[in-house]
């Protein structure tokens, strides 16, 4: 009788997998896979279409910002591919004078900040001026994402993603009168909670003071921020409500808003009242105007450290061409 011996390397068939469940399994490494490989990408590697960062920071958000997280539009605007800074360095790593001068202060002293309940003061040439709360303020205005190319005068820059609504919507909202051709904006005033502002060696007259053209304002760059990578405002970025003009120096993009007037001369700004010679009303940024004791040729992208420096060339405005219209015919270097 002939027997057949199987070699030790051969499968009976009832030990074969069957195509379904070899299948799914394939699947499943599959999904490991990418999702190792997910968990390998930096922190900053670019977010989903639902705002989900890697490596934020938790926080818990007001029913205010909640209810319209849901809608969001995200991704609205881009940054043609760039990678968007790591959340610990754009919430670390910022100027925001209110709490101190160090660029570190600002996340190690805002903590105390107290942003509920918050209002807006809007006043001036408008036909529907009173105080605001923030509620009501956001309530009319769909939350968009735009990820914006952020340049300090300092040529220091980063890329963030913010969470909010473009600024014309919220001037259409009050209906600016015939005579408004500027809107100021002010910070709010809180030494108790702000360690910066009783600090007796601080230049500044508190409270902090930008504007803009209302041309400038209603372009549809120009965004109110209520969020960012996803997430509510951290206090250090100007919680609640933030101002984010992408073209212009970072300095006026004013954080923790109290009260926005339009006027119809313009105003005088904190920087411009400081240093009148080197912080101009517009502050539009110009790789071809220096700053008096530094070039604004190039700039310093974050992260960056001294032995790896990631220096680039700097864009007019920022490489928001399409706001060029708006200054026609000016010297932008009389009117920097």
């Amino acid at each position: 009788m002939f027997i057949r011996v199987l070699s030790s390397s051969r499968a009976l068939e009832s030990e074969v997998t069957p195509e379904s469940i070899y299948l799914s399994r394939r699947k499943l490494m599959q999904g490991s896979l990418a999702l190792a490989a997910m968990m390998a990408m930096p922190a900053w590697a670019g977010a989903g279409t639902q705002g989900v960062y890697r490596d934020v920071d938790p926080a818990r958000a007001p029913d205010w910002f909640e209810e319209k997280l849901a809608a969001a539009r995200w991704q609205a605007v881009t940054a043609g591919g760039e990678s968007i800074t790591p959340f610990k360095d754009a919430t670390h790593y910022n100027n925001f004078y209110e709490f101190g001068a160090g660029k570190g202060e600002p996340a190690a002293n805002a903590g105390r900040l107290q942003i509920e309940p918050w209002s807006v003061m809007i006043d001036g040439e408008v036909g529907k001026p009173g105080r605001y709360s923030i509620e009501d303020l956001v309530k009319p205005h769909a939350f968009e994402e735009r990820i914006y190319r952020l340049r300090c005068v300092e040529a220091w820059s980063m890329v963030i993603p913010w969470l909010g609504f473009p600024l014309a919507s919220l001037l259409r909202q009050v209906e600016p009168t015939s005579a408004a051709h500027y809107v100021r904006f002010e910070t709010l005033v809180d030494r108790e909670h702000m360690p910066g502002q009783r600090s007796g060696f601080s230049l500044i007259d508190w409270p902090y003071v930008e504007g803009l053209r209302l041309d400038e304002a209603m372009h549809p760059l120009a965004f109110m921020a209520v969020g960012m990578y996803g997430r509510v405002l951290p206090n250090q970025n100007g919680a609640p409500l933030r101002l984010v003009v992408p073209w212009k120096y970072g300095f006026k993009s004013i954080k923790s808003i109290v009260r926005i007037s339009l006027v119809a001369e313009a105003p005088r700004t904190t920087w411009e009242r400081i240093a009148p010679n080197e912080y101009g009303f517009f502050a539009n940024v110009n790789p071809q105007v220096d700053h008096p004791r530094w070039s604004q040729a190039t700039e310093r992208r974050l992260p960056s450290g001294l032995f790896s420096p990631n220096v680039i060339d700097t864009r007019m405005f920022n490489g928001y061409e399409e706001v060029a219209d708006l200054y026609a015919g000016m010297d932008l270097a009389r009117y920097y």
